[in-house]
């Protein structure tokens, strides 16, 4: 696990190849701010391979711009739907082979622990997970779009547990 450093960094994710949302939190002296925040948007159009090498490629931006020390990235599950599922396993692989590549450390948070450590709900809603974000992060206006507001909430979460012995262990009030 990461080791409480006086900041850490970390790129958090929300995997989707249409639309991947990114955001980086850095938490410093028992405080988190927003680094940055946004999508990266990929065309039905485009050659399958072509929109994985611009997620990669702007990524890969994000990542030498804010040299994170965690990539947290949101675990994904489908019921129904296997064409969305394998779309968006092919993102979170572009996704898990930037992390290799810059050495970074992974983690990741299936929905509802990402909710939790940012409202304290396991099935808290859309609006209540976008509200909290701002607040943690003393932004504003809940940040937009959807994806991007939801990939500060994986990073919040990550930094949580980085940070945190008890989240560590698996601990729950």
């Amino acid at each position: 696990m990461v080791k409480e450093p006086e900041n850490l960094r970390v790129l958090g994710i929300d995997p989707g190849t249409a639309s991947l949302g990114f955001g980086v939190v850095e938490a410093a002296g028992g405080r988190l701010r927003a680094l940055e925040h946004g999508v990266v948007r990929t065309s039905p159009e485009e050659a399958v391979q072509e929109r994985l090498l611009k997620i990669h490629a702007q990524l890969r931006d994000v990542v030498e711009r804010w040299r994170p020390r965690l990539l947290a990235v949101e675990q994904v599950f489908f019921r129904k739907n296997v064409t969305s599922a394998l779309s968006v396993g092919q993102a979170r692989g572009v996704v898990l082979l930037l992390a290799a590549q810059a050495g970074l450390e992974v983690a990741e948070y299936p929905p509802h622990a990402v909710k939790m450590a940012v409202s304290g709900v396991g099935r808290a809603d859309k609006a209540q997970v976008q509200e909290m974000v701002r607040l943690l992060l003393s932004l504003p206006a809940a940040p937009q779009p959807d994806d991007a507001a939801d990939a500060l909430a994986v990073a919040i979460c990550g930094a949580h547990h980085a940070l945190n012995p008890l989240a560590r262990a698996g601990w729950r009030p």
